[in-house]
């Protein structure tokens, strides 16, 4: 028994040493620095969002010691991602894996960098799902909770699958209490994103708005309480082109229910850009449909 523990632990060692080197510091904030991951072998480098406190004199840590300057890329708050670029262009990329491939009580490492060298720490894969939407409207290609406890400085670090390839950047800042990973998905379509626009596209429909309680009958015909009624409406903007007035109650866009702003700004992601969607309202009590294209923030 004794000899195949020492077998698993020397692997899990090893493993730590041949992932470390797709990992960096990422100092960006005045407290303890943060972890990154390498992107591409040209210098690009994803971080989580929440870590970086500023966007100049930034600088990165190497796996071989060395530490360097980085310029901000851009950021995506939705979904807690950000990138950085550095001049150095021998970097180890990150091999990812599909989320697909992973399964609930698959053992995972997470790595993080938030000093000269790696630090590492064990856990499972404690919930996967086809997809999630994050409170400030990110879409998550696929939801995947770990049981790794999350140390100081780990933000921005890999989940590493039993085989050495990267399944996602842990962050602290989706779910508050909850270890969650960014999946590869997720990461290349922003990141991608981000490095040809500089910005993660945002949707927006041009309006001003706020909640309000919608009468007795109009809550039991759609099943909610709440919707958002329109204070002001920008000229030529997406709404005004698509008709909607002051004074409409959205109810509903693109088949969801809008019942509070949160549920509007998640709805309008980078994705519904230049997509015309339906938007369901209250005008003068009675129930009407708008087609409105999505416009871009």
């Amino acid at each position: 028994m004794s000899q195949v523990l020492q077998s698993l632990s020397d692997a899990m060692a090893s493993l730590v040493e041949t992932a470390g080197v797709h990992v960096v510091r990422v100092e960006g904030r005045g407290r303890m620095p943060a972890s990154g991951i390498v992107y591409r072998n040209d210098g690009v480098i994803v971080t989580a969002h929440h870590v970086l406190e500023r966007e100049d004199n930034l600088r990165v840590g190497l796996p071989n010691g060395e530490t360097v300057t980085a310029t901000f890329v851009g950021r995506d708050p939705a979904t807690d991602l950000a990138v950085l670029h550095t001049e150095v262009k021998d970097l180890s990329p990150a091999p990812w894996v599909d989320a697909a491939d992973l399964r609930v009580g698959n053992l995972i490492l997470a790595i993080g960098r938030p000093g000269r060298t790696v630090q590492a720490t064990l856990g499972v894969v404690s919930a996967l799902g086809s997809g999630w939407r994050t409170m400030a409207g990110g879409e998550i290609d696929r939801y995947l909770q770990t049981d790794v406890v999350m140390y100081p400085g780990f933000s921005g670090g890999p989940l590493v699958t039993a085989d050495g390839r990267i399944g996602g950047l842990n962050t602290s800042a989706l779910a508050r209490g909850v270890s969650l990973t960014v999946t590869a998905a997720t990461i290349q379509r922003v990141v991608d994103t981000v490095l040809a626009h500089g910005h993660m596209p945002r949707g927006y429909l041009g309006v001003g708005i706020q909640p309000v309680r919608l009468d007795a009958g109009l809550q039991e015909q759609l099943d909610q309480k709440t919707g958002l009624m329109i204070m002001s409406v920008e000229e030529d903007g997406p709404a005004a082109q698509g008709g909607l007035l002051m004074g409409d109650v959205i109810t509903a866009v693109d088949g969801e229910p809008t019942r509070q702003l949160d549920d509007l700004q998640a709805l309008l992601s980078g994705d519904r850009v230049g997509k015309t969607v339906a938007v369901k309202l209250v005008r003068a009590g009675a129930l009407h449909e708008k087609q409105v294209t999505v416009g871009q923030k």
